[in-house]
């Protein structure tokens, strides 16, 4: 499939009826223009999909070399393990890596995927599957490969490489019930997409054991302070809660923290299980049980998939399931 042709200035400037210098000097000081011409100068950069270029004028003939990776968070070391395994494949082909931060916002990443399109990079990979429609069109009119990495969504934009979170926490959520638990509760902070997917498969599988479902959630970024916090919250409004599946082991770590302050036993008074498999897991007492995601090689198959595609060679299917797994922990 040939490459859309990229949208220029003049395809802007036809579309509004003005010339091409009018566009160029809205993009260059918006305020310069009257209103009404830049509102409608905007209304079309957005329906058509433009994409301003910032990259030298030979990158436009060739390769740049260069991919793009979205992360919603710099700080969370879950994608800093799928940064690194995109570039342990990206830097033996010699492909650069240009990286951008979203902080779990659409628009942001409408905005940073905005810029990476600018510098011409080759091939995108993003870590969320929410996007605004403006960044659909954009990617769209870009005509470059995507994968979108740790999730499998029922519709991809092009690629996806990832791991059912909703049949892990189900399958999280039976291991807890049918290790004794009579009211597990599901500890969630922020509430993105991997959140409310865990949410779900929690959910699907109390109402299978026929229990009722209790989320004790926060907008909040998850930390082990707020594990403690939700911990704390479960017990008070729930007071049979006797196991909680967290939504990563930041918050799991936290309510271990806490438990042992309280004098809670675990497992034997409160199972626990968290999710992602990070080694301060390993590291506490009772080592934590945990849902194991496997962030590295998803960055590699992602990258993988990524360069082959740009190379003309598409994978023989749009999704690829890494699977998941449990730590040896002790916890639950």
């Amino acid at each position: 499939m040939s490459k859309p042709r990229r949208v220029t200035l003049q395809d802007i400037a036809d579309a509004v009826g003005i010339t091409k210098m009018t566009v160029s000097r809205y993009l260059r000081q918006p305020d310069a223009v009257a209103a009404q011409t830049g509102t409608r100068i905007q209304a079309a950069i957005d329906t058509l999909g433009y994409i301003q270029n910032r990259a030298p004028s030979m990158l436009s003939r060739a390769s740049s070399k260069a991919i793009g990776i979205v992360i919603p968070s710099l700080s969370n070391q879950v994608f800093s393990a799928l940064v690194q395994g995109v570039e342990s494949v990206t830097r033996e082909c010699g492909y650069d890596t240009l990286l951008a931060h979203t902080s779990y916002d659409e628009y942001e990443e409408q905005d940073k995927i905005a810029a990476l399109l600018s510098y011409q990079v080759d091939g995108l990979i993003l870590t969320e599957t929410r996007h605004t429609n403006k960044t659909r069109q954009m990617l769209k009119q870009a005509g470059i490969p995507v994968v979108e990495a740790m999730e499998l969504p029922a519709l991809p934009l092009d690629m996806a490489v990832g791991l059912d979170h909703q049949q892990a926490a189900r399958q999280a959520t039976r291991r807890l019930l049918e290790q004794g638990c009579r009211a597990p509760v599901y500890l969630a902070a922020r509430m993105d997409t991997r959140t409310l997917l865990r949410q779900a498969g929690y959910a699907q599988a109390m109402l299978e054991a026929d229990r009722q479902p209790v989320t004790v959630k926060t907008t909040e970024a998850s930390n082990f302070s707020a594990g403690r916090q939700l911990i704390e919250s479960a017990l008070r409004d729930y007071p049979a809660t006797d196991g909680v599946l967290c939504t990563n082991d930041d918050l799991a770590v936290g309510v271990i923290f806490w438990c042992h302050e309280q004098g809670i036993a675990i497992p034997q008074q409160m199972k626990i299980i968290g999710y992602n498999g990070l080694d301060i897991g390993q590291a506490v007492t009772p080592m934590l049980t945990s849902i194991i995601t496997p962030r590295f090689e998803i960055g590699q198959i992602s990258a993988r998939y990524l360069l082959e595609a740009i190379n003309g060679v598409r994978p023989a299917r749009q999704h690829h399931d890494v699977g998941f797994s449990f730590t040896h922990g002790m916890t639950g």
